[in-house]
């Protein structure tokens, strides 16, 4: 890449600073202390004070500065925010003055040793004593009061993004403060965490496409997980009768607003409970992440609207009953593969002909009923054909003990009562295989083998992460909550 002028500039600058002795990446800076202390302690001086004995040590990154004569007003940033600090000729020395005016530019990362103050318009500031560069910057940061506006480049570019804009730091520090309270939530209710392998001989638990990648070691190919479903449920057959996992799934697939191929994904299974004990469960971590939300973002009017959005009880629709009345049909379930095709077809779905019975439907309900969601709703009971892990239902034949959680525009989770008869998986799985064109669940022969030495009662969900986060921070895009989202080369 061509360099510009001002990176020209500034590579000089770092070459004078060197041979003047002075080196422009110092290894550490002990002893700081962040922005947010200089700020309470100069909370008790009044205009054009300072306290000597209230000293200080921060480091950031230089913002900007204005000279006035022999004072210049740098502002400087670190995570607590931003913080004024006064130079002064008097107090550093003129020599040392001119120095640092010539040698700094926006976008240094600069430590500060002096003491609390305030400027003569009321700014709580830090009296600089002495000044060092901690890492020159030889590019320039993005443009102060717009940041950057190419979207591709805000995505592409995250730690200019992350650089120029607060709302974007927030946003992340929000994500990740509400993966804990994911965490402290399942903890406080006796699940313990665990981790799952993330390569795997057979890709199941989902139907989507795997990514593919060979062990030079086993000299086979190994498939990068799309769920963490079956490691799980493993895990109930040998004791562990409450788990969770929170980490990376990988689809070899759609990336769009609501999608993409690496995800972060939340599964917890629940023995001797059912898909009711998930829902309550489920409609109280969505009801507390809400509140949690809007703490973390005060000034955010979506995270308002998104709180809104999961404001308990939660609506539940009945998948069948609904999609029957949406559509103006009776006794859905009980047309053939091809009357539902052209049934999908009617409805715009450019799924292939020789996908399943279970896809039309997922197709019909995806366009008819989806759109009309305006708030978190529960969808349960779906048809039997769409769900091969799941428990048929004890009452509703030809259904299975499924919800779906659904935000406006999008799906948020899915969970069941889980199947645990091993013939009955097993037969479930073949069915499907000679049905399935490319929308399959692959064979998982050890899966079976475990049910088969018995798998309790139970229960469990999972959670697209992204998409969560999404919703209660009031996000358009899952590229916007995804620190390093995956994107075309340029």
């Amino acid at each position: 890449m061509e360099e510009t002028r001002l990176e020209a500039e500034r590579r000089a600058k770092v070459a004078r600073l060197r041979s003047a002795g002075k080196e422009p990446y110092p290894w550490s800076f002990a002893g700081r202390v962040p922005s947010s202390a200089v700020r309470s302690a100069a909370a008790a001086l009044g205009p054009g004070e300072s306290d000597p004995k209230r000293a200080f040590r921060v480091a950031g990154r230089l913002k900007a500065f204005r000279e006035h004569g022999k004072t210049a007003f740098a502002d400087l940033e670190d995570a607590d925010g931003s913080l004024q600090l006064l130079l002064r000729a008097d107090l550093v020395g003129e020599e040392e003055y001119r120095a640092w005016l010539a040698d700094l530019d926006p976008g240094d990362i600069l430590g500060a040793d002096g003491v609390a103050a305030v400027s003569r318009r009321g700014e709580p500031s830090l009296e600089v004593r002495s000044l060092t560069l901690l890492a020159k910057a030889v590019s320039p940061p993005p443009e102060k009061y717009h940041g950057l506006q190419d979207v591709e480049e805000r995505i592409r570019s995250r730690y200019l993004d992350l650089m120029s804009s607060p709302e974007t730091r927030q946003r992340f520090r929000a994500r990740a403060a509400l993966l804990g309270e994911i965490r402290r939530y399942f903890d406080a209710a006796g699940f313990t965490e665990v981790e799952t392998p993330v390569l795997l001989p057979v890709a199941s638990g989902a139907a989507a496409a795997p990514f593919v990648t060979r062990s030079h070691y086993l000299d086979e190919d190994v498939r990068l997980r799309i769920a963490l479903e079956l490691p799980l449920k493993r895990l109930l057959v040998g004791g562990l009768e409450k788990v969770y996992e929170l980490g990376r799934s990988f689809r070899n697939e759609d990336l769009d607003s609501t999608h993409s191929p690496e995800f972060t994904e939340l599964e917890a299974y629940w023995a001797y409970a059912d898909y009711h004990d998930m829902r309550r469960f489920t409609e109280g971590l969505f009801e507390r992440l809400a509140a949690r939300a809007v703490d973390l973002l005060p000034e955010s009017p979506a995270a308002r609207q998104g709180a809104e959005a999961f404001r308990t009880p939660f609506p539940t629709v009945d998948f069948v009953d609904e999609l029957e009345k949406r559509m103006g049909v009776r006794d859905l379930l009980a047309k053939g593969r091809d009357e539902l095709r052209e049934l999908a077809r009617e409805a715009g779905s450019t799924v292939p002909d020789r996908s399943s019975t279970g896809t039309f439907l997922d197709k019909l309900f995806e366009h008819y009923v989806e759109p009309t969601f305006d708030r978190v709703t529960f969808v349960v009971d779906h048809p039997a054909v769409t769900t091969p892990l799941a428990k048929r239902h004890r009452s509703k034949p030809g259904r299975v003990e499924r919800f779906e959680v659904f935000y406006p525009g999008y799906e948020l989770g899915n969970a069941y009562t889980e199947l645990n008869d091993a013939d009955e998986q097993e037969q479930r799985f073949r069915e499907q295989l000679g049905e399935r064109g490319d929308d399959v669940y692959a064979y998982d022969a050890d899966f079976v083998r475990a049910l088969r030495y018995g798998l309790p009662p139970c229960t469990g969900i999972g959670l697209g992460v992204d998409r969560l986060v999404m919703a209660l921070t009031g996000t358009a895009s899952i590229k916007d909550v995804i620190l390093f989202p995956l994107v075309r080369s340029r």
